[in-house]
C-alpha cells in the first residue's frame, strides 16, 4: 500500500480508481482473473500488463 492509499499490483504498478475493473473485460490467460484496462493496456491484477494496444493479436 502506499502513502496516498492506493494499491500495487503484483508488477509494482500503482491502481488507482481511474481503471476500467471488471465489468465484461477480457481475463487473465495466466489466472483467469478479471483484467482492468490502464489507458492503452489490460492489467492483470496478480501478473501485471497482460495486454498491450502495440499486441497485432487482439
Amino acid at each position: 500500500m502506499t502513502g496516498n492509499g492506493g494499491e500495487r499490483t503484483a508488477g509494482g504498478a500503482e491502481m488507482d480508481d481511474t481503471s476500467d475493473r471488471g465489468a465484461g473485460g477480457p481475463r487473465c490467460p495466466h489466472c483467469e482473473e478479471p483484467m482492468y484496462k490502464r489507458h492503452c493496456k489490460y492489467v492483470c491484477p496478480h501478473h501485471g500488463v497482460i495486454i498491450d494496444c502495440s499486441d497485432p493479436f487482439r
